[in-house]
């Protein structure tokens, strides 16, 4: 969901250049172990886009409640797509929906509905909502972020930013396809919350993003924003610094970075003028690099909020570990390095307004044996906003091999 709370396709094609530019913060500090300092080219030349389409709930079967998408991945089995709605089981209980989708070179084809899953707690019901919790102290409400398919088991992992309010951590669960739980990740202590005195996580700012490195043995947890303690949040003049977690399968963290995340690049113009900018997903290109979504929200009517993605990829080699610094305020912290792939304000033109883009994915392969990148917008269950899927093809640099399998857990 984005940061602020609300009430309840059409086929383009066009190029996107690359830009190449590099945005460095701080000074120099050891590298990361499990990266190179020197990293060799980018496998990413630039970004085409392919096409889009939008998805309306229906009043009833599978689509009832559709929504509030924010985390996806794609089965490399079945080729079927799962998309987990962010839905706090206050329309229907927390859920993820199982769906057909077709990426082509003319971009994106028919959208099929084929089943919805309800989460399920460790005691095998669903979660419960707001008014239900607070009649049951304990209870836990989720509010579900981001999906991925574990490509070693196929079971699922997914997170929850938690509530503040309720005094709930955000986690990271695994369940099976079923949706039955399977159990909960132990996260680092400084993404747990602590209320007095106040740090960890902000409310509704927490655990957005989720990635498997290539080789499925380590996942990236991403937040999005920074902690309570790691400064303020960014303004129109400045930006901030998010702490993206790196756990082994044994849950070990094996390292924490810093993401240097954008000041607020637009300005709302109505209603309360609020507006904020944040990671809202991670994905992992290769062994030293992340794409990362950046979404920002500006409101320019009472509640109606319009947005700014920009798509970048994140070098992790030379970043500074930071899991031992109380915060990241302190003078020194080399965070990640970036360079802007895309700003989707760019293909405006060819579809249309861009929605809050929440989940992001690796398509299937092209018949040039290019990879395909989806997105997916969260619509906050709201009329002002859509349910919005936007295909990219992945060109590759001329230092990567087009049939490659880079950008993708799965070969």
């Amino acid at each position: 969901m984005h940061g602020f709370r609300r009430g309840r396709g059409t086929v383009g094609t066009g190029v996107v250049c690359v830009v190449a530019a590099w945005l460095l913060a701080g000074c120099a500090a050891p590298a990361l172990p499990s990266a190179s300092s020197a990293s060799a080219a980018s496998p990413i030349a630039g970004l085409r886009l392919l096409g889009s389409a939008t998805l309306a709930r229906t009043p009833d079967g599978v689509l009832q409640h559709f929504g509030g998408i924010s985390g996806m991945d794609r089965d490399p089995a079945s080729g079927d797509w799962l998309m987990l709605s962010d839905d706090k089981s206050e329309l229907a209980p927390a859920r993820f929906y199982t769906l057909r989708l077709r990426i082509g070179a003319q971009g994106i084809g028919a959208i099929e509905p084929l089943a919805v899953t309800l989460l399920r707690q460790p005691d095998g019901t669903a979660y419960p909502g707001l008014a239900q919790a607070r009649a049951q102290p304990g209870a836990v409400v989720p509010d579900p972020e981001a999906l991925r398919i574990d490509p070693l088991d196929g079971s699922l992992l997914y997170t929850s930013e938690g509530d503040r309010g309720l005094g709930l951590d955000p986690f990271v669960r695994r369940m099976d396809r079923d949706g039955r739980f399977v159990r909960e990740l132990a996260l680092p202590a400084r993404l747990h919350l602590q209320r007095d005195p106040p740090r960890g996580p902000r409310h509704n700012l927490s655990l957005e993003g989720l990635a498997f490195t290539p080789d499925a043995q380590a996942l990236w947890v991403a937040m999005e924003a920074p902690l309570i303690e790691d400064g303020p949040l960014p303004d129109a003049q400045h930006g901030a610094l998010a702490r993206f977690s790196l756990l082994g399968r044994d849950d070990a963290l094996l390292t924490q970075v810093a993401y240097p995340v954008d000041a607020i690049p637009r300005t709302p113009t109505g209603g309360g003028r609020r507006a904020d900018n944040g990671v809202s997903e991670i994905l992992a290109i290769d062994r030293d690099r992340l794409l990362v979504v950046e979404r920002c929200g500006y409101e320019v009517d009472t509640m109606v909020f319009r947005f700014a993605i920009r798509l970048y990829e994140a070098e992790v080699g030379g970043a500074q570990d930071v899991s031992a610094i109380d915060s990241l305020q302190q003078p020194g912290v080399r965070p990640l390095r970036k360079r802007l792939l895309l700003d989707l304000s760019t293909l405006s033109a060819q579809i249309g307004p861009i929605d809050n883009i929440e989940a992001a994915a690796w398509g299937p392969r092209l018949p040039n044996g290019h990879a395909t990148l989806l997105l997916a917008s969260d619509d906050n269950f709201s009329p002002s906003q859509r349910n919005q899927f936007i295909a990219l093809e992945v060109i590759p640099s001329d230092t990567a091999a087009p049939t490659s399998s880079t950008f993708s857990v799965y070969p």
